[in-house]
């Protein structure tokens, strides 16, 4: 598996401005993706776990790339598509 050394963390998005983007795989606020309820996102990265993590509170993980893929496909990430009849 090619994400095999990948770990993701999910916070509250009040806390973005302690991400240090050049230590994870996202480049800005602007391409993360949030909850439904816009009020948590998360970070990813391989190898380490960058030293900055340590000042973010209210963490989930971190957790490996096949149990962050049955995260996200749950309603808090993914929004549900109301089908008209």
């Amino acid at each position: 598996m090619k994400y095999q050394n990948r770990q993701y963390l999910i916070f509250p998005t009040n806390q973005l401005d302690k991400i240090d983007f050049s230590k994870v795989l996202e480049t800005s606020q602007d391409t993360l993706r949030k909850s439904v309820d816009q009020t948590k996102t998360f970070i990813k990265w391989e190898g380490e776990q960058p030293e900055f993590i340590q000042e973010v509170t209210d963490v989930e993980g971190p957790y490996t790339h096949s149990q962050f893929l049955g995260i996200l496909s749950t309603e808090e990430w993914t929004e549900q598509i109301q089908e008209e009849i």
